[in-house]
C-alpha cells in the first residue's frame, strides 16, 4: 500500500524578513539639517532593504549640490552623489592606520549631532523598544513623532 506524504511548499515569508538578521524587521532612514538639527525628511521600508537604496529612494528630497554625512553602511553613495563623505571601513582581517582612524574621528565628530536627534526621537518609548504595531504604520507614526521634534526644536 503506498504511503500518503504532505507535501508543504518552501515558506512564505513576509516581506519584512532580514535573513541577514534572521528577524522581520522594518527600517526608517532620516535626512537631518546639519545645523539646525530639523528633520528634513524621512523613508521607510522593510527590513531587507539596501540602506544605499533607501537613500536613492529619499535622495529627491535633498537639494542639489548639498553636502552629505553618511554612515559606513552607505557604501556606494559615491556613485549616487558626490558631495558625500562617509568613515574608511577596515579591510576584513587588517587594522586601519593611525591616519586613517584620524580621519574617521573627524567625520564621526560632525555627524555626532545627527545622532543626538536620534536619541532624542528615542524618548519616545515606540522607537526605543519592539515596535508591536501594524507594520504599515510605522512610516506615519515616525513622521508624527518627527514633526512633534521639530515643533519643539523651534521653540527652544
Amino acid at each position: 500500500m503506498p504511503q500518503k506524504f504532505q507535501y508543504k511548499g518552501p515558506k512564505k515569508q513576509k516581506k519584512s524578513y532580514s535573513g541577514k538578521k534572521k528577524t522581520h524587521t522594518l527600517k526608517v532612514q532620516a535626512i537631518i539639517h546639519y545645523k539646525t538639527q530639523q528633520i528634513l525628511s524621512l523613508c521607510s521600508s522593510r527590513g531587507a532593504v539596501d540602506d544605499l537604496e533607501l537613500l536613492k529612494r529619499n535622495l529627491n528630497q535633498i537639494t542639489l549640490g548639498a553636502f552629505i554625512l553618511a554612515n559606513k553602511g552607505q557604501q556606494g553613495i559615491y556613485n549616487v552623489s558626490a558631495h558625500s563623505l562617509l568613515p574608511l571601513k577596515a579591510k576584513k582581517g587588517c587594522k586601519l592606520d593611525p591616519e586613517l582612524k584620524c580621519y574617521n574621528r573627524e567625520i564621526n565628530r560632525r555627524r555626532i549631532g545627527i545622532e543626538h536627534v536620534f536619541g532624542c526621537l528615542k524618548k519616545f518609548k515606540i522607537f526605543s523598544e519592539r515596535y508591536r504595531n501594524r507594520g504599515k504604520r510605522l512610516g506615519l507614526r515616525f513622521n508624527l513623532i518627527a514633526r512633534i521634534y521639530n515643533i519643539e526644536l523651534s521653540k527652544k
